[in-house]
């Protein structure tokens, strides 16, 4: 499975889990909280697809990490479906329970949080060639350099402060943190300025 066929299959199972969450739980609190957590952890695993499939390929050449290369667009377009799921549930749970939600959050993390959607909305919509060459290919590197270590910024503060919540959250942190350590042991193997950048 390669290219948009790979988004669409992605796109519909992140749809259809939402669905059946929701469906199980009669759309209730319960349902919103079971989204946005499940939606939380396939970003995480998207994300982390697409922020290492450069780096990975250069240090452990493969079938999968090839794979992984060829198909970074899409699984991080499919990153930017789950996210914006995850957006919709946390848009209905203030709507549905605010004083939950204003529990759960504060005005700083939504502050960070918006911040990074911004800049994943505008990574998405430079995902197609069209948009990719009318914005130039050093403005393109830079945006999605900026915008994926803003990304993984965002992952790391989220998953951090739920530490004590529990093993799966340090395993999340786990792949946070090993995705960093993967792109910076490349950009440190290329030895250039410039590499060390991620513009070159």
């Amino acid at each position: 499975m390669n290219g948009w066929r790979l988004t669409g299959l992605l796109s519909l199972l992140l749809a259809t889990m939402s669905a059946c969450s929701l469906a199980i739980h009669a759309g209730d609190v319960e349902g919103l909280r079971l989204v946005i957590r499940a939606t939380a952890r396939t970003s995480l695993v998207l994300f982390a697809l697409a922020f290492s499939a450069g780096a990975l390929v250069e240090l452990a050449p493969g079938r999968f990490t090839y794979w992984q290369r060829r198909n970074r667009r899409y699984v991080g377009v499919s990153f930017a479906v789950s996210h914006a799921i995850h957006l919709a549930a946390l848009v209905a749970l203030a709507q549905v329970d605010a004083a939950l939600f204003w529990a759960l959050t504060n005005v700083a993390n939504i502050v960070l949080a918006g911040a990074a959607y911004v800049l994943l909305a505008a990574m998405t919509a430079t995902s197609f060639d069209r948009t990719a060459a009318w914005l130039g290919h050093r403005r393109w590197r830079l945006l999605h350099l900026v915008g994926g270590w803003y990304i993984w910024l965002s992952f790391a503060v989220a998953v951090g402060k739920r530490l004590p919540q529990g093993p799966v959250y340090w395993a999340m942190m786990g792949l946070v943190l090993a995705v960093a350590v993967v792109r910076l042991v490349a950009m440190a193997r290329r030895g250039r300025p410039k590499a060390m950048l991620g513009l070159s």
